[in-house]
């Protein structure tokens, strides 16, 4: 039977001031909870981070990765530093990296292979814009980014990894996919792994991103095929955040 989990998305926000009351009260809400749940802060706070968590039930993911190994890439960070660090997941393929900074279908599926090759666990973002969504084209768009993964590494690859579905036309814009909206793309998404293993298929987790917040999430996390959330603002209020967790929970 598949888990539940839920990550936060601190995106470039926050301060070395105000990491520890963050966490802590994170930590304080979900006091006795055995809930998964994934915070993510920018890569200058990781370290400082991973000491505030550390033998609590928090766990720590980067927000993004190098598609290359080790060497002369000047502002780019390898999954192994990541990993050195304290992170045991990366977000890979996040909206704002393929619509800002052009990273293309194969960037992120080398991103999602280097992300592995270190022992993370990669949280791979698929999802469509407003205009694809209206042209009817959004399995068409999310099939291709999860087509370029599948063949580069192969379905066994998603024992050791995560879906996230993140409809961009619903990232910090107020509008949400109403549940059924986005379990109807997660149950095709589920499918498309499914063509290729239903055994994988089945243990996949799924998490919904797209304005997510304590009003909405325990909707969302009862459809059947959505496993959690992938949660940007809502991440930075720790008492909005662990109810979150809580509803997934």
């Amino acid at each position: 039977m598949r888990g539940a989990l839920v990550a936060g998305n601190w995106k470039m926000n926050g301060a070395l001031a105000t990491i520890e009351p963050l966490l802590r009260g994170v930590l304080n809400e979900l006091e006795g909870s055995t809930m998964t749940c994934v915070v993510c802060p920018p890569f200058v706070y990781l370290a400082a981070a991973a000491r505030i968590i550390e033998g609590s039930s928090i766990r720590l993911g980067g927000q993004n990765v190098s598609d290359r190994g080790v060497g002369a890439l000047t502002g780019e960070i390898d999954a192994s530093m990541l990993k050195d660090v304290g992170c045991e997941y990366v977000i890979v393929g996040h909206s704002e990296r393929r619509t800002l900074f052009g990273e293309t279908n194969d960037i992120i599926a080398r991103k999602f292979n280097r992300a592995r090759e270190a022992g993370l666990t990669p949280i791979l973002c698929l999802g469509e814009t407003l205009e694809e969504r209206e042209s009817e084209r959004t399995e068409q768009v999310v099939e291709a980014q999860l087509r370029a993964v599948l063949d580069l590494e192969g379905v066994d690859a998603f024992r050791q990894a995560i879906l996230a579905y993140e409809p961009i036309w619903a990232i910090g814009t107020g509008r949400t996919a109403t549940p059924e909206q986005a379990n109807r793309v997660h149950g095709f998404i589920r499918s498309s792994i499914g063509a290729r293993s239903d055994e994988i298929a089945e243990e996949a987790l799924i998490l919904y991103g797209g304005s997510v917040k304590a009003a909405n999430a325990r909707g969302l996390f009862s459809m059947p095929d959505i496993d959690g959330g992938l949660i940007g603002g809502a991440s930075l209020d720790p008492k909005e955040f662990s109810a979150i967790c809580r509803a997934a929970g």
